[in-house]
């Protein structure tokens, strides 16, 4: 049996589809996406982070319920980061700060901005975080070695 598609995730996928309202750190979305409650996107390095240059795999699961629960998001491409483990993110707006206003567009670029600007005071990976605190240039020199080893398609 097929899912039902809600206006407003019609909505949202087209918005992340078009390329004149596709944001800047969305690299690709798949040109059909036949289930539109699992889809991949590869999400851009932000310039000017040590993740530039990367190009890093994100899974999106949404929720029959959407917009009324948050999108499940999951890297596929590893990274070091504070605030991402494994596959799983550390973004108060996939979580507690959820709220049917946000977009899949919004989420994205949420993302991206973790990218740029790190929580290390709120790590899904301590000793990452506490690093990121102690030894900025440590950090940085194994997040661009990581980016090179495994975001480089």
């Amino acid at each position: 049996m097929a899912r039902y598609i809600s206006p407003r995730l019609k909505n949202d996928i087209s918005d992340l589809c078009l390329e004149e309202s596709k944001p800047d750190a969305i690299h690709k979305i798949p040109d059909e996406i036949s289930n539109a409650s699992l889809f991949d996107v590869i999400l851009k390095g932000p310039i000017d982070s040590p993740y530039q240059g990367g190009l890093f795999k994100l899974t999106m699961e949404i929720p029959s319920d959407y917009p009324f629960r948050p999108p499940t998001i999951r890297f596929r491409t590893q990274i070091y980061h504070p605030n991402i483990n494994g596959e799983s993110i550390c973004l108060d707006i996939l979580k507690k700060e959820w709220s049917p206003a946000f977009s899949l567009h919004k989420v994205l670029l949420s993302i991206s901005s973790l990218l740029a600007n790190p929580n290390p005071d709120d790590p899904l990976s301590p000793e990452v975080g506490a690093e990121f605190k102690a030894n900025y240039a440590q950090y940085k020199k194994k997040a661009i070695e990581m980016t090179n080893k495994y975001a480089r398609l």
